[in-house]
């Protein structure tokens, strides 16, 4: 299995980006898959989670700005950012269960992780 996210950079707050997770090695409609972020100096904390159904979970610090989507045909998933701000700015990664585990939002659940791609929020 192989998560391959891109799409970080720089940006002004207020900005937008979209960052894409290409899978190889399983299924997305079969599997959860979530985005992930950790600034310096803090935890990994979930952004977001994208159940094999399809229905979502947000972290309280995004909703209403990110929206994940996922394309079937593609394997990959999508997360468009808006309205970033300077408390963004952390690495973000993908991560895949193959389990379907409950608890959703934990990073003991992820079986597989991304190499992360940062995103910068300039004030």
């Amino acid at each position: 299995v192989q998560l391959q996210a891109s799409g970080g950079g720089l940006v002004q707050t207020g900005g937008s980006l979209r960052l894409s997770c290409a899978a190889s090695g399983l299924t997305l409609n079969k599997n959860t898959l979530a985005w992930f972020r950790q600034a310096p100096g803090k935890e990994r904390e979930i952004v977001v989670a994208i159940r094999w159904s399809g229905s979502t979970y947000y972290g309280d610090s995004v909703k209403g700005r990110f929206t994940a989507s996922r394309d079937n045909n593609k394997n990959t998933v999508y997360l468009q950012m808006n309205n970033l701000k300077p408390e963004d700015t952390a690495v973000y990664y993908c991560a895949a269960d193959r389990d379907r585990s409950v608890a959703i939002t934990n990073v003991q659940s992820y079986d597989y992780w991304g190499q992360g791609t940062l995103v910068t929020v300039s004030s």
